[in-house]
């Protein structure tokens, strides 16, 4: 039975959105107050973790991919209008977060499917090794929002999910949100000790990762999520212009 106190994904991505407005509010608006950044910091490990669970519950996965992937470049583009620097936003970290999630979970796929051949599952591994070091490279020559680490977040969560048709695997013990919140912490760790001490305010996100309850919600507001975070971005860009 589902605790009156525990999170939907709805919930948790809105607790997300607002942690991020503050913390675009501060940085725009307030500089000078650490607060609102600290706030801010709420916002990465939830929406990672909910790219883990998009990739885990899609039943599209080229459009789930292509509808983070074209925002984003749609951002992008906005964004390139007011600076020549070569700099990928959130949206595009997670759409290389949902390859290499897909990258991993293919890696599952071919090792529990007993009639794949060995080569297939070398295979496997191999692509994924190649796609995180390809991450890793790109990291070292374009400015990709939160960097090599927030990229590869979501995939710390992801790697205890068993895939669909393998739920019989003695594995699926692994499967549950506290072993997901746990390697996402460990990714989480990673990410502070890279990009400086301040991001530790990221672990704030633990108590309410903690409450999810694995349920949607009753509210279909997926495409407000997408929305969002260019609208809060166009909206605050016009009030710095106005005031």
């Amino acid at each position: 039975m589902t605790s009156r106190f525990s999170l939907s994904s709805n919930a948790l991505k809105i607790i997300a959105l607002i942690s991020m407005t503050i913390d675009h509010i501060g940085l725009m608006f307030f500089p000078q107050y650490n607060i609102f950044r600290i706030i801010g910091r709420i916002a990465l490990p939830i929406f990672s973790f909910m790219i883990a669970e998009g990739c885990r519950y899609t039943k599209n996965k080229l459009r789930y991919f292509l509808t983070v992937f074209l925002l984003g470049m749609v951002c992008q583009i906005a964004y390139g209008l007011y600076s020549d620097d070569i700099y990928l936003n959130i949206l595009l970290t997670f759409s290389i977060s949902i390859l290499l999630v897909y990258a991993l979970q293919n890696i599952k796929n071919a090792f529990f499917d007993t009639s794949e051949r060995l080569i297939t599952k070398a295979i496997s591994v191999f692509v994924f090794i190649l796609a995180v070091a390809a991450v890793y490279i790109v990291n070292l020559f374009i400015v990709i929002d939160y960097g090599f680490f927030g990229c590869v977040l979501p995939v710390f969560a992801s790697i205890f999910h068993v895939p669909k048709n393998c739920e019989s695997s003695k594995l699926t013990k692994l499967d549950n949100n506290l072993s997901s919140v746990l390697l996402l912490s460990f990714g989480m760790l990673l990410l502070t000790i890279a990009s400086g001490i301040n991001q530790a305010w990221c672990f704030l996100s633990l108590p309410f990762l903690l409450l999810y309850s694995g349920k949607r919600g009753k509210l279909r507001i997926k495409y407000f999520f997408y929305l969002y975070y260019p609208a809060h971005l166009l909206l605050l860009e016009a009030i710095s212009l106005i005031i």
